[in-house]
């Protein structure tokens, strides 16, 4: 059975930057399971602003960023908008747990979607009991189980 997989704007940087970055290698191992059809990916739409505004801050060329922008688009990705359920799903987690409507926007689509979770920054939608959040430094093909 194919898991769904929500993807953190954190790992997706992984991705499309890579310079200074680290985890690499188990961020890979996400691309390498999507591939070996054993997970999909999902996100919320908010997570191509937080990909722009993390570039934006990098201060690369605009050629760099263009060429980054274009590879995020033929990521294996699907892309959620945010419908009225989900964001008063999303309002009432970040209300609840106290982590931003950002943050909470991510736990919120893993629960509409039953699915895990994976962020480098686990400190934040941690916070939620109500969804299995995994630190990318601890994903591997077992969480699967």
């Amino acid at each position: 059975m194919i898991k769904k997989i929500i993807i953190d704007s954190s790992v997706s940087v992984k991705w499309i930057n890579q310079i200074d970055e680290d985890l690499l290698e188990q961020a890979d191992k996400i691309l390498l399971d999507v591939q070996a059809e054993k997970i999909v990916l999902f996100a919320p739409e908010l997570s191509k602003y937080e990909i722009g505004n993390a570039l934006l801050r990098k201060q690369f060329s605009t050629q760099h960023v263009k060429d980054t922008i274009h590879l995020l688009y033929q990521l294996p990705i699907t892309f959620v908008p945010e419908t009225e359920d989900l964001a008063k799903q999303t309002y009432m987690i970040a209300h609840e747990t106290g982590m931003t409507y950002y943050d909470a926007s991510f736990v919120a689509l893993a629960k509409q979607e039953d699915a895990l979770l994976v962020t480098h920054n686990a400190k934040h939608q941690g916070k939620s009991t109500t969804v299995k959040v995994i630190s990318l430094k601890d994903y591997s093909t077992s969480v699967l189980s």
